[in-house]
Formats: structure tokens, C-alpha cells, sequence
């Protein structure tokens, strides 16, 4: 926690200055009588200093006014308990407890949508982890950027070309539906015909030298494509800051070529460009015929990157199945010395069917996920007729964001669209619910809740669970950014979702007689609002107004 980093950094120079070890970590106390937990005691309960240790420790950990009780236990575990007394002025100046101390320009890099195919299922995750992020470095303080990075260049493109020109289609009346069907049909074709192969190879030479009735047809589509994908995407609630793609790079590929050959970083083979970093298999730059690879597009785009804006790190949100595009790329980034900034890949698992499979339509194909929103939607309308369609639409788009974020993203999952819309259970429409019950409870009670103060004294259980809930922001937030994984703030919206629900369905707050204890409850639910919210937005999630 942010609020803990000078007990921590305390704590970790004793570790330093006594056995040369300043790893210290902050866990959530499993033990129900304490908040917090440092673990790094048990690996030196051996050493010959641990006594002096212990008695540094709790030296340190008694000055910290935010503490209210601790222990250091038998087998060397540290327990801390935090005063919410102390910590309740801090709740409303959450955003400033999370700015990190430098900040960095941060490129996502996810989406990656093809021309001529539609988003599908296989989008949903990258989209989501993507914008989630996003967002979390943002509220960190990070300058951000996001790049949807459009395959919208080379082999396949020029396949797409030549079936419009073998089958004489007119392509200036071709519609989005036509383009979706010429692109597997064009692909097949390319497989199992030397011809049609040996055409869209020629109209792909023709394409990457700017021919100008070819580079006519490509526009054609990619406008046709993208206005498509804009239309999905803004239905999704997804909006990116760049829409560069393949094609903006390859005009500065042959100079990057010529300049890595110059500089001996990599060798012809074959035909080939291979690259000269030692590895096993070797990495492939171009192809034996001069074609390029995703590899060779993905170098140049650094570069490009580089040109226009200063970044500091880019993290490539992508299907762990692409692990070793991604392992080959980061090697070649930093044994080239393209801008000597941080790459990373954000792997994620699949969304899978109920008997395990990578989620298909009946005929095998990828589901749509203009498709998959549909059928949300009408589960939605099904179980809440009264509501209006703008929050149906929300509610949509919360069972889709969060039955996804909820998940490690290294783990596969099912897509139970039963399971994700129900409003009881880890849902989407139960944290939605808990929040708009909250909103609620300030509308009906028409009192001014930033003149409350609240008062400790009066606190009961569950408005002290809540509170030690709410405590815990910082360190789930820190969890998410360090690891770039979004299901702990998921998980723990859920948590604090639950600790409200507690507390409103013990009592009749606004019936209660006691005035103190009322405006306690009224005051915790306002800070119970304004997390939950900062914990939507992080990811991804509109907040309802009404259910």
C-alpha cells in the first residue's frame, strides 16, 4: 500500500544493513483478526540475527501511527492491523495515494483486427485486458497510449484482391457481409491452387511497390473493414487513441533491412533474411522470396513508434499462442537496439465453450463478437423487461467486461452466458446492483453527506468489514499495475460488493433511530460508491445508474 511504502522501505533497509536481503512483501492477512501480512520473517528464522531483527521490526511497526495491533508469530510471521480511526481521512484522497512517483509514456498494443475479417471471440480478451489496463496505468499517473494495430497490409490483402479479380466482382458494390465471405474463401483458394497462388503473389509485389490501381482496391476495403470494426467496437465501448496498422510501416522496412544487414545484425539465407542473435530456432527476419513476416512488421513499427512518440514501455496484449512470435520479437528489439525501451508480452488464456473448446459458432467458425453482444443482450431484456434500453446495453457490456476480467488471464475459461448474467454470485450484474442499491440510499436519504463526519465509537461490524474492505484498495491496485493482471481489482470489487450488501441487509438504514449510526452507514456507502466506481473504471466498466 502506498500509504505503508516508508514502513516497508523501514523494513526492508533492516533486512539490508542486517542480511543483505531489502525484499520485503505485503499480503492480505488470512487471519481474521489482522489486515495484513509480511512473510519474508520465515526464510531468515535460521539466521543468527533473527532476534535482533524481530526486535527492529517491531521497533519500526510500533511508530507507525497507521498501525493499530501487530505480532510477529512463533514461526516468524508478521500481522499487522491497521487503525481505520487513521485511515478514514484518507479516503476521500484515493487517486493521489496511487500516482506513482515516475511516471512513463506506456503504448498498449491490442486489438488486431484483420481486413475483411470481423471481430470474433478471440478479440474479447485482448480487448478487454487491453482497455483495463489502459485505464490502470492511467489512474497510476502513466502517460498512455493505445494502438489497435490493424493487419491491414501483404499476403493477405493481395489474396482478398485477386479472388474480387479472378471472380470479377465489382468491388465498389461489394458490402461487409460480401468482404467477410470473399476472405476465407480467398485464403482456401490460395492453399489449393498454384495459379490463384502464383496471382495474388504478383498483385502482393504490386501492392508492396504502390501500385496505384491495387493500392485503389486495398483503400476500398480497409475503409470498408474499419468502418465495421468502428461500429462493433463503439457498440463495445472500446475506443483507441491510434488506428495505425501494417500498412503504415511498410514503406520503412527496406531501409530497416539495409541498415540491420550494414550493421551485420542480420545475414541472407537462403533468400532469407535469418537474423544473427544466437538462438534456437533461428529467427526469421523475411522469407526466402522477400516477403515479409508479422515479425518484420512488428520491427518496423517500433521503429515508426519510436519516431513519432516518446515511449518508455510497450505492452503487446496477445493470446499466449503467439508466445514465441512475441519471445522472437523482444529479442530482436533488444539485440537490435531499437530505442532500448521495455517490451512486454501480456499473454492471456481462451474463452472456451462448455465442453472446453475455444468458443466456435455450430459451424466452426469463430463467433462473432457483434454476435456474442447480441445474445447477451437479449438474455439481459429477458430478465429485466422494465429496463430501458441504454442500460441493457450497459448491462450487456458489464456481463461481457467483467465474466472476463474476473479470470486470471493466463487461465482459460467458459463462457456460461446463464452464469454471467445472474444477479447473484461473481457477476457483472451483481456488482452493478450493489452499487446502484448504494446510489440509491443517498438519493432516498436527502442528506448532505460531505458535511459527515464519521464517528468511530458507533461503528458495528459491518460497518468496520466494509471499512478494512475499503482499506485495501491501494494494495489490490498495486497488485493489478505491478502484474498486469486486472482479475484482482475484479475480485475484489466482487469483495467489496459483498461487505455492502452485508451492512444494508442488517438494518433499515434510513429507519434507524440512532442519528450517529445512520450517517455512519450513509457516509461508508458514499466511499463504498466513489471505490466501486474508481474500481469500474479501471476495468472498463460504465457504471448503472438504475436496475
Amino acid at each position: 500500500m502506498y500509504q505503508l511504502l516508508n514502513l516497508i522501505k523501514n523494513l526492508e533497509n533492516v533486512l539490508k544493513e542486517t542480511v543483505n536481503d531489502e525484499s520485503i512483501s505485503l499480503r492480505i492477512s488470512n487471519n481474521q483478526n489482522f489486515d495484513f501480512q509480511i512473510n519474508n520473517l520465515v526464510k531468515f528464522q535460521n539466521h543468527k540475527d533473527i532476534k535482533n531483527i524481530e526486535n527492529s521490526f517491531s521497533e519500526i511497526i510500533d511508530k507507525e501511527i497507521l498501525i493499530r495491533n501487530f505480532e510477529i508469530t512463533e514461526t516468524y510471521f508478521v500481522n499487522l492491523e491497521i487503525d481505520v480511526e487513521k485511515f478514514v481521512h484518507s479516503f476521500d484522497e484515493i487517486k493521489k495515494h496511487i500516482q506513482v512517483t515516475h511516471p512513463e509514456t506506456v503504448l498498449f498494443d491490442y486489438g488486431g483486427p484483420n481486413i475483411g475479417k470481423p471481430l470474433h471471440v478471440g478479440h474479447l480478451r485482448s480487448l478487454n485486458i487491453g482497455r483495463s489496463l489502459y485505464h490502470i496505468y492511467r489512474l497510476a499517473g502513466h502517460n498512455v497510449l493505445s494502438d489497435i494495430h490493424m493487419g491491414d497490409w501483404g499476403m493477405p490483402i493481395a489474396q482478398i484482391i485477386t479472388f474480387i479479380d479472378v471472380k470479377k466482382i465489382d468491388i465498389e458494390n461489394i458490402n461487409i457481409k460480401d468482404l467477410e465471405k470473399i476472405y476465407p474463401e480467398a485464403s482456401k483458394l490460395y492453399l489449393n491452387d498454384d495459379k490463384f497462388k502464383k496471382l495474388a503473389q504478383a498483385n502482393n509485389k504490386r501492392l508492396n511497390e504502390s501500385d496505384s490501381t491495387i493500392l485503389k482496391k486495398w483503400k476500398k476495403l480497409k475503409k470498408l473493414s474499419t468502418d465495421s470494426i468502428k461500429e462493433t467496437l463503439e457498440i463495445l465501448n472500446h475506443r483507441f487513441d491510434l488506428w495505425m496498422g501494417e500498412s503504415d510501416v511498410n514503406h520503412i522496412i527496406p531501409e530497416m533491412i539495409q541498415k540491420l544487414e550494414n550493421e551485420e545484425k542480420i545475414s541472407l539465407d537462403d533468400g532469407a533474411y535469418v537474423s544473427n542473435f544466437d538462438s534456437e530456432p533461428k529467427i526469421l527476419i523475411t522469407k526466402s522470396d522477400g516477403s515479409y513476416l508479422y515479425l518484420t512488421t512488428d520491427l518496423a513499427t517500433v521503429l515508426n513508434r519510436i519516431k513519432q512518440n516518446k515511449i518508455d514501455k510497450t505492452l503487446y496484449i496477445v493470446d499466449k499462442r503467439q508466445n514465441l512470435h512475441f519471445e522472437q520479437l523482444i529479442s530482436s528489439l533488444n539485440y537490435f537496439g531499437f530505442g532500448n525501451k521495455e517490451y512486454h508480452h501480456i499473454a492471456f488464456g481462451t474463452i472456451n465453450d462448455s465442453n472446453g473448446n475455444p468458443y466456435k459458432t455450430r459451424e466452426g467458425d469463430a463467433k462473432k463478437l457483434i454476435e456474442l453482444f447480441n445474445e447477451t443482450l437479449l438474455q439481459i431484456k429477458s430478465i429485466n423487461s422494465d429496463l430501458d434500453s441504454q442500460t441493457n446495453k450497459l448491462l450487456a457490456n458489464t456481463v461481457l467486461t467483467f465474466s472476463d476480467l474476473k479470470t486470471n488471464r493466463m487461465t482459460d475459461y467458459k463462457f456460461d452466458l446463464d452464469k454471467f448474467t445472474n444477479i447473484s454470485g461473481k457477476t457483472g450484474i451483481y456488482v452493478q446492483y450493489a452499487l446502484v442499491r448504494a446510489k440509491k440510499l443517498l438519493k432516498n436519504s436527502s442528506i448532505n453527506t460531505n458535511k459527515i463526519n464519521l464517528e468511530i465509537s458507533d461503528f458495528d461490524e459491518s460497518d468496520l468489514n466494509l471499512l478494512r474492505g475499503l482499506i485495501k484498495f491501494e494494495f489490490y491496485f498495486n497488485l493489478a499495475l505491478e502484474n498486469n493482471e486486472p482479475h484482482h481489482l475484479a475480485d475484489y470489487l466482487y469483495e467489496l460488493s459483498n461487505l455492502f450488501n452485508s451492512m444494508y441487509q442488517n438494518e433499515n438504514i434510513l429507519e434507524n433511530k440512532e442519528e450517529t449510526i445512520k450517517l455512519n452507514k450513509l457516509k461508508i456507502s458514499e466511499y463504498f460508491i466513489s471505490y466501486s466506481t474508481l474500481l469500474m473504471e479501471c476495468l472498463g466498466l460504465e457504471p448503472a445508474e438504475k436496475m
